[in-house]
């Protein structure tokens, strides 16, 4: 039986359980600037994620864990201009909610506020219990964030896949159930075993987004700059390449280096 293809005008938060409802998958995407995210929402991508992975992509950081929240909301705001048709979520970067509950609070209100985004994304499972509860109820939608989280990568000391042992998978699975409980709508899984995945998503009634996940999820994202072949160094299994953006853009620099060099570029049909 095929899924239900219902057509969004504006994605929701509800309209992601109805997907998951009606086996419809979700695509999901990065985005942190108004070009890119116009582009990815015509195409019909479903969620802008406003990843603290701009840390990485845009910033050049080894690690998620410099970026701002100021940072983050001007990114969040390019992209919640760009978009007409999906989703936008923003991860509340590292150190804006872990301390407390009402620090957790404001960041997640200053997010909604100034950038206009629809939707916030936190890492972390019943170490995090009090900051999601409070932001919750506060109205604000949560999308959680289980398995391999970046923001706590030097407490993990590798990217390695994570929960393949039995007491973390078993953790992972309550910390989902957990979420789910608090109220978050939407889960994504990173890295993690892809039978454990499956058998997360459907133990939960809210979709989740697997990364490196398996197929077995109710939806799946990727980093932008790297399914577009941008960042050519990074290769993990997950990762399927749809462009070579990186050869493409370099052999486009170097010619119109050699242009201007030889006085080619502009041409007479070039100037006024």
């Amino acid at each position: 039986m095929s899924a239900i293809k219902k057509q969004y005008k504006r994605v929701t938060t509800n309209s992601l359980i109805e997907m998951k409802r009606n086996g419809e998958k979700i695509s999901m995407l990065t985005a942190y600037d108004y070009t890119m995210a116009k582009i990815i929402d015509n195409a019909g991508v479903d969620v802008l994620l406003v990843g603290d992975s701009a840390s990485n992509v845009m910033a050049g950081h080894e690690t998620t864990l410099p970026i701002t929240l100021d940072q983050m909301i001007y990114h969040a705001s390019s992209v919640v201009r760009a978009s007409d048709r999906s989703l936008v979520v923003v991860d509340i970067p590292f150190g804006s909610y872990q301390s407390d509950s009402k620090e957790a609070l404001r960041s997640a209100i200053r997010i909604m506020k100034e950038s206009g985004a629809h939707a916030v994304k936190v890492e972390g499972g019943i170490e995090i219990e009090n900051a999601l509860s409070r932001i919750i109820q506060a109205g604000i939608p949560v999308m959680g964030h289980l398995g391999l989280t970046p923001q706590s990568i030097y407490q993990f000391g590798t990217y390695t896949v994570r929960a393949k042992e039995e007491a973390e998978a078993e953790k992972l699975l309550a910390d989902a159930k957990l979420l789910e409980a608090k109220g978050c709508f939407a889960l994504v899984l990173e890295k993690i075993p892809a039978k454990l995945a499956k058998k997360v998503a459907e133990s939960l009634s809210i979709p989740v987004i697997g990364i490196g996940a398996g197929p077995n999820v109710d939806g799946q994202v990727l980093v932008v700059h790297d399914m577009l072949g941008m960042t050519h160094e990074f290769h993990p299994r997950f990762l399927r390449r749809y462009a070579n953006l990186y050869d493409e853009m370099s052999n486009a620099f170097t010619q119109y280096n050699a242009d201007v060099k030889a006085k080619d570029f502009p041409n007479e049909k070039e100037q006024y």
